[in-house]
């Protein structure tokens, strides 16, 4: 079949322009499904995250009260947490969630830290990892990355059979611990007291957010690259629609600016953004 010249440039045109709108189509769905600002699984293996982590240094650390538990956890795996007790009893709990590095030294004494602050209160650090401990970036991407929700879940929840009915429970964690710090109070139901994110990946599933039951505080670094502002203002949206308040304080600083072993650690904001918490989980806690 032969064409006439202007009919020529009309299908040469029809292909140029079904050729654009295919890539950008292409283009377009790359963009939503693997860039995805503040999803776990992707962030886990992006290059620039990792090399915002630097490893922490070496810790060795002897607990002054706390010690290893372990408890039954839904799909046969037993969980384990670290568990600080309060010097007296109580009904007043804290559950503290790591970073994507796992449950070392640092969350240890992290743990230990809030209890004497709190004071009357039994705090308990959460491994997520059973038992394991990344030492540098490339690890703790396959650890967090490889994380199955199902896992966490039934971890969560073997803990809050442990700790049993009638507590006050208050949540915080950090980076990845900080979205895990949001579903332990979703999943702690009526016993949620309050829950504190530290640049904590948003939840986005209204289903998820919908049963919770306690106010929450997100501590978030205004240069934070990989947590958006929209993605936590639509969380915040999302939180009031439950009844529940959001409280959003933001810091000119990066991702992971209160952990000290990134070398963009800021010391004042971090002082300040612990201020808050404390002061959070004291109202939220009645302590």
């Amino acid at each position: 079949m032969f064409l006439k010249t202007n009919d020529m440039k009309h299908v040469l045109q029809n292909l140029f322009v079904a050729s654009f709108l295919l890539f950008a189509s292409v283009q377009g769905h790359a963009q939503n499904c693997c860039q995805k600002p503040g999803d776990m699984k992707l962030l886990a293996m992006d290059a620039s995250f990792k090399a915002a982590h630097e490893a922490p240094e070496p810790l060795n650390y002897v607990p002054e009260t706390g010690n290893m538990i372990e408890f039954p956890a839904k799909g046969g795996a037993t969980g384990h947490a670290f568990y600080v007790p309060s010097p007296k009893p109580t009904n007043k709990v804290l559950i503290v969630v790591h970073e994507w590095w796992g449950l070392n030294d640092y969350i240890k004494r992290e743990a230990e830290n809030w209890q004497k602050e709190l004071g009357n209160i039994d705090v308990y650090a959460i491994d997520l990892y059973d038992g394991q401990v990344a030492t540098n970036a490339d690890e703790a991407g396959k650890l967090m990355g490889g994380l199955k929700a199902e896992r966490g879940a039934a971890i969560v929840n073997g803990l809050l059979a442990k700790i049993g009915k009638g507590k006050k429970i208050a949540t915080i964690g950090w980076c990845m611990g900080g979205s895990w710090s949001f579903t332990s109070t979703v999943l702690a139901g009526k016993s949620a007291a309050g829950c504190v994110m530290y640049y904590g990946f948003p939840e986005k599933d209204m289903k998820k957010i919908a049963p919770l039951k306690a106010d929450v505080l997100y501590i978030r670094g205004s240069q934070d690259t990989y947590i958006t502002k929209e993605s936590v203002e639509q969380l915040e949206k999302d939180v009031t629609k439950t009844g529940r308040t959001f409280t959003l304080y933001s810091f000119a600083a990066v991702h992971a600016f209160a952990n000290p072993s990134n070398p963009k650690y800021d010391e004042p904001s971090a002082t300040r953004a612990h201020g808050l918490s404390l002061e959070f989980l004291k109202k939220h806690l009645k302590m």
